[in-house]
Parts: C-alpha cells; structure tokens; sequence
C-alpha cells in the first residue's frame, strides 16, 4: 500500500520535509542559547543588587595601554556587579549621550570620567537628565561636579556594540551609543572597558539627576520562540506522514475490484408470448 513513498517523487518531499524540520529544530536551539544567555543576564542583575560593593580593581582589569586607549573588556562574571571607587571628576569631558529615554520621555545621559589616584580613569553614569528647552536635542544645562574626591558606589556596565561618531559640541562631547573604546579615543588618559552606572555617591549627587533603570531582558520571548520552531518542526513531519495517509488510502480506494451484482436480485427474463 505504501510502495508508493519509494517513487522519486515522494522521496523528494520526505526530502524537503526532513530539511525543513531540522531547520526549525535549529532555529529552535538557537534560541533556547539566547533564552540561556539572557536568563544569566537577569541572574546576574539581580545578584548585583543584593551584593555588597567591591573595588572596581577587583572586579574590572584596569587599563595598561597609554592615554586614548580603554582596558580590557570585563569577565562575564562582572557585569552588573556594584563596585566602589574614588577620584576625581574631570568636568572638562563630560560626556552627553543622546535619545536616551526614562520614563518615556527623552533625553540625555551624562558620563563623567572619573580620574583615579593612578592617573586612569573610568566614566560615570551620572544619571538622565531631560534636555534643554527647544527639541530632544537640545543640549541641557548641568549643575557642576562635585570638587575633590569623590567616592562612587554603581554597576558595572558593559561598552555598549556599535558605537558611532563622537561629536563635541558647545564644549561637551556628544554621541549616541556609549562605546568605551570609541570614547577613549577623545580623552586624555587611559580609561576602564567599562561604564560605571551611578546608584551613590560621597558627596551625594545632585538632584536634577535621575537615575538609569537597569531593566531585565525578555528571556520568555526566546522561550516562546523555541516552543514555536519545535512546535512547527513537529507539525512538517505530522504533515508528511497525513498527507501520505490520504495518498495510501486514494490508491487503495482507486484499485478496489467492482463487486459481481447480486444474481438473486436480477429480474427473471421475460418469455416470448
């Protein structure tokens, strides 16, 4: 009944049928990696928060190349870990990163390098501040650093991937994306592969600045999207193996010998008068 599936024919789509479910198998396993990789994500947000700080040398390798050059991108480990430090802010490069919204309302964050006692230095998030009367764009009016030491408790917070051109203007630099490496480059010292994301500071930070929600990724999207390929991977193989089912029982159908009439039931022949 089945010899059929052995055509050329039908060995083609058990073919594409096969490719196509181990497509979505794999798609499937690729997202069950994100789900993992955002879920450690969230673990380690949330660990940061409970955790006492430690110093940022412990958490973070400090840079070892000359002025205008970052360190080494931290440990998985690290990010999102609270770490202390103490310097001095540089107000001569603070840092203004557009398009940043909180609260649905757009504006800027400020970075300030922070210059540690070994002439290195990291950038500080001091928060979000809303822009200047005029547009989004507008560059806001900030109050003055802190003067002399300055100790810092925040989250270690990755270089954010593409970073764009660096701009200054009104004596500030400007940019989109907070690209450590990138911003290196405009600053006179070497500076830590990280950002620092401000949760206090000794002398207190001043009020105007609001603070950066650290927010958790989606992990359950990716679940979803696993169960969705698998789902789908599932329901090509149930296809095939219906849409054969049919195919069988047409054939079988097509090939049935007629049945011989009943001769019981046949009129008797009429007879010549």
């Amino acid at each position: 009944m089945y010899r059929f599936l052995l055509t050329p024919r039908w060995l083609g789509i058990l073919a594409l049928t096969l490719v196509a479910a181990a497509v979505m198998v794999q798609l499937g396993n690729w997202q069950l990696d994100r789900y993992r990789g955002r879920t450690a994500i969230n673990e380690r947000i949330d660990a940061g928060s409970r955790m006492a700080p430690v110093p940022l040398r412990d958490a973070v390798p400090a840079p070892t190349g000359g002025s205008g050059t970052a360190g080494p991108a931290p440990a998985e480990r690290a990010t999102w870990s609270r770490v202390t430090v103490t310097g001095r802010y540089d107000a001569t490069n603070v840092v203004l990163v557009r398009g940043r919204t909180v609260d649905s309302r757009v504006g800027f964050e400020v970075l300030t390098p922070l210059v540690l006692a070994d002439g290195t230095a990291v950038l500080v998030d001091q928060g979000w501040v809303p822009p200047a009367p005029g547009g989004a764009i507008a560059q806001p009016q900030l109050p003055p650093v802190p003067q002399g030491e300055v100790t810092v408790v925040g989250r270690v917070h990755p270089s954010e991937s593409g970073a764009g051109p660096v701009d200054r203007r009104n004596g500030r630099l400007e940019t989109r994306r907070i690209g450590v490496p990138r911003l290196a480059r405009e600053l006179p010292y070497p500076v830590h592969g990280v950002y620092v994301l401000l949760d206090e500071q000794t002398p207190a930070a001043d009020p105007v600045f609001q603070a950066v929600p650290i927010g958790h990724t989606n992990n359950w999207q990716n679940f979803g999207y696993v169960v969705q390929w698998w789902l789908f991977a599932a329901m090509t193989l149930f296809g095939y193996g219906w849409v054969a089912r049919r195919e069988a029982r047409r054939l079988a159908g097509g090939n049935r010998p007629e049945q011989p009439l009943d001769r019981a039931a046949e009129p008797a022949p009429s007879t010549p008068a």
